[in-house]
């Protein structure tokens, strides 16, 4: 069975280069990125890792751990990390998990549960083990997205998300296409207009389910 929207993640124990961590304990009471590679020293993904290390800041600002997993051992991890750090021109503090025996590929659903991984495999053997996982600090998956091997992930989306994920649940809204911090949001249909104006003030009504309004003290 995949995992879907608001599945609980499964609390796997795995190797990274930064040592053994169980998957629930490491998220905590915190957000969590969880970002997925096919291979070690490959070119995009390369990119993608120092884009992540690059936004360090961010990630903290926001009280939220990242976390890469790639299909290849602990050693080779420490190696590349060298070549992510060179690339970002950042340090990559975050660990990577060693998912060479495909643990996390399967039980995040990025790879059946017969895949192997062949002698001499190349990046194409896993190929589908592309994805970005947003989770909460319930443990549960709030948001995913799989690139193929030739597109670079938008790291500025990821954050974005992350911020559209962490509004709506604190603050029980929905946020609108293209939102960013400070933009109106959308007042839940279930509001009335009656308690809709007591929390936002003023608002506007685009549609009759359609409602939209600035957060207050936003």
């Amino acid at each position: 069975m995949g995992l879907r929207i608001n599945d609980t993640i499964p609390d796997l124990t795995v190797e990274t280069d930064q040592g053994s961590i169980s998957l629930h304990d490491f998220v905590g009471d915190n957000w969590m990125i969880l970002f997925s590679h096919p291979k070690d020293f490959t070119p995009v993904c390369t990119t993608e890792f120092g884009a992540v290390a690059q936004l360090a800041d961010e990630w903290e600002k926001r009280g939220t751990k990242v976390l890469g997993v790639s299909v290849d051992g602990v050693e080779d991890h420490k190696k590349w990390k060298g070549d992510i750090e060179k690339v970002a021109g950042a340090k990559a503090g975050f660990p990577i998990i060693a998912d060479d025996g495909l643990a996390v590929s399967k039980a995040f659903d990025m790879l059946p549960a017969e895949a192997y991984l062949p002698d001499g495999r190349t990046p194409a053997d896993s190929a589908t083990v592309r994805s970005v996982f947003i989770i909460g600090p319930d443990k549960k998956l709030k948001l995913s997205m799989t690139y193929p091997m030739t597109v670079g992930r938008n790291f500025a989306e990821v954050l974005r998300a992350l911020d559209g994920l962490q509004t709506s649940t604190g603050q029980g809204v929905a946020t609108p296409a293209n939102w960013n911090v400070g933009d109106d949001v959308i007042i839940p249909a279930t509001v009335s207009d009656a308690d809709a104006k007591a929390r936002f003030g003023e608002f506007t009504t685009v549609l009759p389910y359609l409602r939209t309004a600035k957060l207050p003290n936003a």
